[in-house]
């Protein structure tokens, strides 16, 4: 609170001292840059202290990386280098890529066997789970929950346990020895996992979406073609690349239900060419058996990692 004081008759008046030309600029200056800042720096005891919270971290991540990753480089590296006993014996080539190309059928045989199990086993596991998935997610039916638990109890059925009774199933269908009859062998195993990844798919979508679509005039299939179906592409790659991992590298099913040598699978050809010569194994031809085997799924996980982990954690955060 400021108090006026009064001035004497004949006293002189004091003033301020004049603050210069930067206290009252004129109209039109420019006003001078504010001073500053220094940068405010981290003490190092701070970043001490970080490195030392996240070296546990990268130690556990880099000792997973290596045990994982290390018996894939090994084999690759084994593939190429020379070994007594294979075609392979001096200096590093494709010699044991030579012996498995020419092992009884081929391995462009064996490879597009496996192709078409595979694939076809991808095609109806998702058409099927797509559509029971929905039917499970988006309709109230009497029974529905005890029908999905019953799906998912396929799954405590030991899988080897199954493959004599679908043999003798098949046999009365005439699809045994026969790569459709393995595919469907498979597409059933895969059903309970990837019917439950596309309900928890469906589920994390808000019904608003498909309610404003019914509104619009369509129809529940056109809702699910137009709608949903977009929606769920994270969860329908998902399913299909487990389902294309699985077939590709099953050895059980193919062993039990194909018995010509020219039907066979790559897993199952790799397994063979092990003793083709008085029991002695050629490590060289098995391990570029085995890094073929591997390459297509390496690349496919590469490609669609980021949408396999997003099909995951769908039914994490529901809309």
């Amino acid at each position: 609170m400021s108090t006026h004081v009064p001035t004497p008759a004949g006293a002189p008046v004091a003033t301020e001292p004049d603050a210069g030309p930067s206290a009252h600029p004129l109209p039109g200056a420019a006003r001078p840059a504010p001073p500053r800042r220094r940068p405010v720096r981290r003490a190092p005891t701070t970043r001490v202290a970080g490195l030392v919270l996240r070296t546990p971290y990268w130690i556990f991540t880099g000792s997973l990386a290596v045990i994982f990753l290390f018996p894939l480089v090994w084999t690759a590296v084994s593939s190429v280098s020379p070994q007594a006993g294979t075609n392979q014996t001096d200096g590093w080539g494709v010699g044991n890529y030579r012996t498995l190309a020419d092992y009884q059928a081929g391995i462009w045989q064996y490879l597009a066997n496996s192709a078409f199990v595979s694939l076809t086993t991808v095609v109806l596991t998702l058409a099927i789970s797509l559509l029971g998935g929905y039917a499970f997610a988006r309709f109230s039916f009497p029974g529905r929950n005890i029908l999905f638990l019953t799906t998912l109890a396929i799954l405590m059925v030991p899988y080897a346990t199954m493959l004599i009774p679908l043999y003798v199933l098949l046999n009365e269908l005439n699809l045994q020895n026969s790569l459709i009859g393995v595919a469907l062998v498979l597409t059933m195993f895969q059903l309970p996992f990837s019917t439950f990844m596309m309900r928890i798919s469906f589920e994390a979508i808000p019904r608003e979406l498909d309610e404003a679509a019914l509104v619009d005039g369509c129809s529940s299939w056109a809702a699910l073609w137009r709608v949903l179906l977009p929606a769920v592409k994270p969860g329908l790659i998902t399913v299909g690349l487990f389902a294309f991992l699985t077939a590709w590298n099953d050895f059980m099913a193919p062993l039990i239900l194909i018995n010509d040598s020219d039907k066979l699978t790559l897993p199952l050809a790799v397994s063979n060419l092990r003793g083709q010569v008085q029991g002695v194994v050629d490590y060289g031809a098995t391990e570029a058996g085995v890094v073929v085997l591997a390459l297509p799924c390496i690349v496919l996980f590469l490609l669609l990692q980021r949408h396999y982990v997003r099909g995951f954690m769908s039914g994490a955060f529901k809309g």
